[in-house]
């Protein structure tokens, strides 16, 4: 029986690396899959998922009007072939796209692995992982450190000179210039980790993900 899955993370963990790694599993083994992608991360180009070490793949882009039911029943009938379905960024979906998710997992039979971050720069839910959080059959985190050592959970958005913005709007695309993964304390404190460590902490290599 086909499941939801929602692969959730803070920042630069890795999420577009394991969907690219799934979506070249079901390839190896002769597996059709659909990609899906959200119009507004263009940073690597329209209709392209890029890894931050290199792996790339062609994704249907899609925007928040855009039914992924109604698109993947439709590909399913031309090619039955078809075994998964990966959506990158799945936290810029909308309460309607999370439900029809779940319609390809309960009508059409085909799994489904959506990957995103929980919360926004201020420790608010996106849309999109507020619904997959409670709709999901599979939750799985994809963990990442704060500078400090320990678990990353929090998204912390940064100025040029390091220092945490506060204010602004929930969307702004970016990368390491622009966000930090930290651990709830440090998010709270406005921590971000940027002055020069110390020689006992370069140190360090024992990380705590308790």
């Amino acid at each position: 029986m086909a499941k939801l899955h929602f692969y959730f993370s803070a920042m630069n963990a890795g999420k577009s690396t394991v969907l690219l790694q799934s979506n070249y599993n079901y390839k190896e083994r002769g597996m059709k899959t659909l990609i899906f992608a959200p119009s507004i991360d263009t940073r690597y180009g329209a209709g392209k998922i890029t890894s931050r070490i290199g792996l790339q793949a062609a994704a249907e882009i899609i925007n928040p009007e855009f039914d992924i039911f109604e698109k993947v029943e439709f590909e399913k009938k031309l090619h039955p072939e078809i075994s998964c379905v990966l959506i990158d960024e799945a936290h810029f979906l909308s309460k309607q796209q999370v439900w029809q998710l779940t319609k390809i997992v309960d009508q059409i039979d085909i799994p489904v692995l959506a990957y995103g971050i929980r919360t926004d720069f201020q420790g608010e839910p996106f849309p999109g992982s507020l619904y997959l959080l409670a709709l999901a059959d599979q939750l799985i985190e994809i963990k990442t450190i704060c500078h400090c050592g320990s678990k990353a959970t929090m998204n912390m958005r940064i100025d040029s000179e390091g220092q945490k913005v506060q204010e602004g709007a929930q969307v702004q695309i970016g990368g390491n210039d622009m966000y930090i993964a930290t651990c709830r304390k440090h998010f709270s404190e406005g921590n971000a980790g940027q002055k020069k460590k110390s020689k006992s902490q370069h140190k360090q290599t024992c990380f705590d993900f308790g």
